[in-house]
């Protein structure tokens, strides 16, 4: 039996969706396939990359990729995070359930090092709630 796909879809697949693809394999690996994929895919953001490290879970492997339709119509749940994505993001079938995390864009955040590491870090425990509360409706 094939595992359930498990999809994440931001626009630049460099911050948001990577951290919700690292906590999902780190959670629902054994479980379900994951992806994550963007409308306008750029590079893994290194202080995503950072904050993940910070919780044990390692994302510098990922990659940047841009969003893989055919998956896409296969995946049992599609999940954006952000409103481009959300509004943007390619038709899916109706067996496909999608879901919406509309969370703030850390690459945005403003000020030094350490105010923008606390923006990702606030990201980051976000996603983790929600992978988590997801994890137990699988």
């Amino acid at each position: 039996m094939d595992k359930p796909l498990l999809y994440f879809i931001c626009t630049g697949n460099s911050c948001r969706s990577q951290m919700a693809e690292g906590f999902a394999r780190t959670m629902l690996g054994q479980r379900c396939d994951v992806l994550s994929g963007g409308l306008e895919p750029s590079r893994v953001n290194p202080y995503a990359i950072r904050v993940m490290a910070e919780v044990g879970v390692d994302i510098s492997m990922q990659q940047s990729r841009p969003i893989d339709a055919e998956r896409l119509r296969g995946a049992d749940i599609a999940v954006t995070l952000c409103g481009d994505a959300e509004e943007r993001c390619p038709l899916t079938p109706p067996q496909v359930r999608r879901l919406h995390w509309p969370l703030a864009d850390p690459v945005r955040a403003q000020g030094s090092e350490e105010e923008v590491l606390a923006v990702f870090r606030t990201v980051r425990d976000e996603i983790r709630g929600r992978v988590e509360r997801l994890a137990q409706e699988i």
